[in-house]
């Protein structure tokens, strides 16, 4: 089951996948390394305006490695604001992904932190 979001990417023919949704209801979705940087601006334009964390985690032993993002529509007047989680993996072997440093200016501590804990490469990073 697709959700909101996941339409309207694909109505505009921006390339990901549905992970589904998590306990509360939280749309995830997968977005490839290459296109996460675009992606990003667009759901920044869409209005999600709020970068609410970023972390990373090890999939596997030996496997991919994972940079989880979790977005938030601030809007005035909304009590419960639309969220979302992407999830960009990247292989162990080249762990690269693009910095949303300037997209969300709050990603600056969190991709560091994930750099020095699991060794992914955030490009154009400050």
């Amino acid at each position: 089951m697709q959700g909101h979001l996941s339409v309207w990417l694909v109505k505009h023919g921006l390339v990901h996948r549905s992970l589904g949704f998590d306990y509360q209801g939280i749309e995830t979705l997968q977005i490839k390394p290459e296109d996460w940087h675009s992606i990003a601006v667009i759901l920044y334009v869409y209005g999600y305006n709020y970068l609410r964390s970023q972390c990373a985690y090890d999939v596997a032993p030996g496997g991919l490695l994972a940079s989880v993002y979790h977005l938030t529509r601030i809007k005035y007047g909304v009590d419960q604001p639309e969220e979302v989680c992407i999830k960009v993996f990247a292989p162990r072997s080249n762990p690269r992904i693009p910095s949303v440093f300037r997209v969300w200016k709050s990603s600056n501590f969190q991709e560091r932190e994930s750099y020095d804990m699991l060794g992914i490469s955030y490009e154009n990073h400050p």
